[in-house]
This record gives C-alpha cells, sequence and structure tokens, in this order.
C-alpha cells in the first residue's frame, strides 16, 4: 500500500493525497489514487473465496484466460482471469455453458480502477441450465428437420433490396453497410431497427421480421449484431424467433456472433455468416470480381472462336489443295470416259439383244406360217363350210343340193352340193378329192 506524507501548508487547503477518503469532503477531497489505494487494501483483506456460477465468457488471450461468471439464479455475473501458469494446471475442456465451482481472489488495479477476480483453482459442476435448456431445444428442433441443410433456400445472385435487422447506430449496421457498397455500390437497404439484448429484443426482431418477409421488394434478409457473450445473446436462441425464422418465405442470413458464438438462430437460418461484415461479402458480390470474371469470359471466348475459325480456315485451305477440289475438270473427264463406255457397251449389248430377238421372231414367224391354214390353202388346198359356218369333213355332210362355201388361197365362193360321189367318180388326174371344190 502506498505511504501518503501529507504536506500541510497553513492557510490553504490540505493536500489531496493526505486526506484519507472516509475524512474527505467538498473544501477538502481525496485524490484518485488515495482513493484506489484504499480500496485495494479493503480488498485484499477478503482473501480467497470459492465461488459457484455458469461460464458465460470463455476468451483466450495471449495463454490466458479472460470471462465471466454467472450466478445459477439470478442475471448477477463476475469477471474472472486466470493466468497461464494457473491455466496449465486445470483441465482442459472448459467452455462456455459450464457449470463450475472456483477458488477466486478478488484483485483490484489502483492505476486503472479495474476490479476482477483471479481464478487458483475450478473445477466442474454439471452442465449449465442455460446450455442444458438450450441443448434440449436444438435437439428438439433438429428432430422436426429445421436445421435440414434441404429445406435451407439458395441466396439470390444480386438482391435488388436487402433488408437489415440490426440495433440502430450500431458497429455491425456500419459493417454489413459500408462492405456491401464497397463491394457493389448500387445495392440498396430496407432497414428495420431492434434491440439486439434484453426483454425487447426478441418481440421487436419479430416484429421487424414479419415487416420485411411481407416485402415484395426485399429479396433477402440480414439479421446482425456483432457477437458477444452468450449471456446477451440468448434471444437470438429464443423459440419463437428461431420458428419464425424457418417459416420466413424471404432468406435469411444470420450474422449474431463470432466464430465461437452459436446460437439456434445460426443453425435454422439459410445462410450462417460469421460476422456482419463476412454477412455483407455472402450476400452481394464483389463487382470489381464479376467485371473480372466478364472480361476472362469475354477473352475465353474470343480465344475459342477465333481458334475455331482459324481451324475452320486451315481445313478449308486443305480441302482446297486437294485434287479434286484443285481441278475439278479432272474429276469430270474420267467420269465422263466411264459414261462414254458403259453407253456404248449398252448399245452393243441392245443391238445384238435387238439382233437375237428379230431372229428368234423370224424363225417364229416362219413356224407360225408353216402350221398356218393359209400355207396350206396356198398350195391349192381348199376349205368348204355349209351354212352355220360348219367345216365340212365328211361328205355325207354335204347331201345333193346343199348350199356350200369355199374357201381358197384367195377368197371364198359359193358352190351347190351334187351329193357324195363314189370312188368312180373321182378325176382321173389323181388329184385331191376330200376338201377341192
Amino acid at each position: 500500500m502506498t505511504s501518503f506524507r501529507p504536506e500541510a501548508v497553513e492557510g490553504q487547503a490540505p493536500p489531496a493525497d493526505s486526506v484519507h477518503p472516509r475524512d474527505s469532503k467538498n473544501e477538502a477531497p481525496t485524490s484518485v489514487s488515495r482513493l484506489n489505494d484504499t480500496i485495494r487494501g479493503f480488498i485484499e483483506r477478503w482473501g480467497s473465496v470459492w465461488v459457484e456460477g455458469e461460464i458465460t465468457s470463455f476468451n483466450r488471450r495471449g495463454g490466458n484466460v479472460f470471462g465471466r461468471l454467472k450466478d445459477l439464479g439470478s442475471e448477477s455475473t463476475v469477471a474472472f482471469r486466470i493466468w497461464s501458469s494457473t491455466l496449465a494446471r486445470l483441465p482442459k475442456d472448459f467452455e462456455v455453458g459450464d457449470h463450475v465451482v472456483a477458488c477466486v481472489k478478488a484483485d483490484y488495479f489502483p492505476r486503472t480502477g479495474d476490479f476482477s477476480f483471479a481464478v487458483s483453482a475450478m473445477r466442474h459442476v454439471g452442465l449449465g441450465e442455460q446450455l442444458e435448456r438450450l441443448e434440449r431445444l436444438r435437439a428438439q428442433l433438429r428432430s422436426e428437420g429445421l436445421f435440414d441443410p434441404a429445406r435451407k433456400k439458395k441466396l439470390p445472385f444480386l438482391p435488388h433490396c436487402i433488408g437489415l435487422i440490426t440495433g440502430e447506430n450500431s458497429d455491425a449496421e456500419k459493417d454489413v453497410y459500408r462492405n456491401a457498397e464497397l463491394r457493389w455500390p448500387q445495392v440498396r437497404f430496407r432497414t428495420r431497427y431492434a434491440a439486439v439484448q434484453g426483454d425487447r429484443c426478441v418481440p421487436e426482431t419479430l416484429a421487424a421480421l414479419k415487416a420485411l418477409d411481407a416485402d415484395p421488394e426485399v429479396d433477402v434478409i440480414v439479421i446482425a449484431r456483432g457477437g458477444g457473450d452468450p449471456q446477451t445473446l440468448l434471444g437470438f436462441s429464443d423459440e419463437r424467433l428461431v420458428r419464425a425464422v424457418a417459416a420466413a418465405s424471404t432468406p435469411i442470413v444470420s450474422a449474431i456472433g463470432h466464430e465461437n458464438d452459436r446460437p439456434l438462430l445460426d443453425d435454422v437460418a439459410d445462410v450462417r455468416a460469421s460476422t456482419p461484415t463476412d454477412a455483407a461479402k455472402r450476400v452481394v458480390p464483389d463487382v470489381s470480381e464479376q467485371r473480372a470474371l466478364v472480361a476472362q469470359l469475354r477473352a475465353r471466348l474470343t480465344n475459342r472462336l477465333t481458334q475455331r475459325v482459324l481451324h475452320d480456315i486451315a481445313q478449308l485451305e486443305q480441302l482446297r489443295s486437294r485434287p479434286v477440289l484443285r481441278t475439278p475438270h479432272s474429276m469430270l473427264t474420267a467420269r465422263a470416259q466411264d459414261i462414254w463406255m458403259l453407253a456404248t457397251r449398252g448399245r452393243d449389248v441392245v443391238d445384238r439383244r435387238l439382233q437375237s430377238e428379230e431372229r428368234r421372231t423370224r424363225e417364229l414367224r416362219a413356224s407360225l406360217r408353216a402350221l398356218s391354214p393359209e400355207a396350206t390353202l396356198a398350195r391349192g388346198y381348199a376349205i368348204a363350210q355349209v351354212e352355220g359356218g360348219g367345216i365340212v369333213r365328211d361328205a355325207a355332210q354335204a347331201p345333193a343340193g346343199t348350199r356350200v362355201v369355199v374357201t381358197v388361197a384367195e377368197g371364198a365362193f359359193g358352190s351347190s352340193s351334187t351329193g357324195p360321189i363314189g370312188e368312180a367318180d373321182s378325176p382321173d388326174d389323181g388329184g385331191p378329192a376330200d376338201g377341192r371344190a
């Protein structure tokens, strides 16, 4: 403890360092240093205390741990520190939500006026009540399929209007605006402010969500806070809010906590962003990246088209260099010779076939003529026919007085039968008797 040596001057107020806090008054105030040193001396007399509570914050920095311990039956909390030398002797599985008993010693820093407890021992008692309740709700929602990736909606490539739910004038709001506008300057926002912790957090967030989800111009909704200890993030694990987000028709991005924070809203949202800055990067594309991509695609397209045109030109040149296209008339000349030879051969075949058929026709005609009745008539025979056209083959067919038509080689004439004649009546020259006129 610092020793103060007052050096009072007669007729003047005593120096502030010389006045003990319990003796201070309006005319003789004590100094901040004397007050802090007095407080430290009082606190040092407390010694070590065993305390039970729930870990609500457990952050590792530089090998040390800085956290907060919450009372199991109220909202009271205290800050604690675990130095690296003590941390090496403790179990390695402490985390937010653990129910613990710790041996702490009050520590006050006179220079800054900060007060906390240094932990010298800590052990598990059981799962913290809050964490246990949240884990039961998490398991229930998972069994209902609210965390199923298949039900999560895809974010639009370039939203025309972004709905933002966040605290008014918060760092999260500024981070989302700044990073989104840096990536796409023409981006538009429709912002609804809501309390991001405390009793008003859930009802105000639900009202903002309902309004933005009903707005037809809003393409995606971002709920942003920017981290905090689990105690302040409890509103974003409320069952009413979680179910409302699951039922929303607009894609929702959760940007509530940092990497080590995990409220239930992160599990049910369509996309979970680690920070508000990460949310802005996920919601809108980077205009410079898109321009570079377009330029790259145009270059690839130009290269492909150039290669295709050059390839086709080379193919045409190759085809043009072939003899059949370089001197196309040579192909026609060769084919004309083939056609002339085939035509000549065809004429010869046709002529030979005609001559053969003509000879066969003459032979058939001669055979037919030899067998024809006309040839018989030409040799002096005649055909006698009675009335009605019947041919006389028997002399009895033409009794005396029968009109007979006699056909000869050169025409026909009529005659009258004198009846059958005997052998003695035959002509003397021995010519044919039957059928002669």
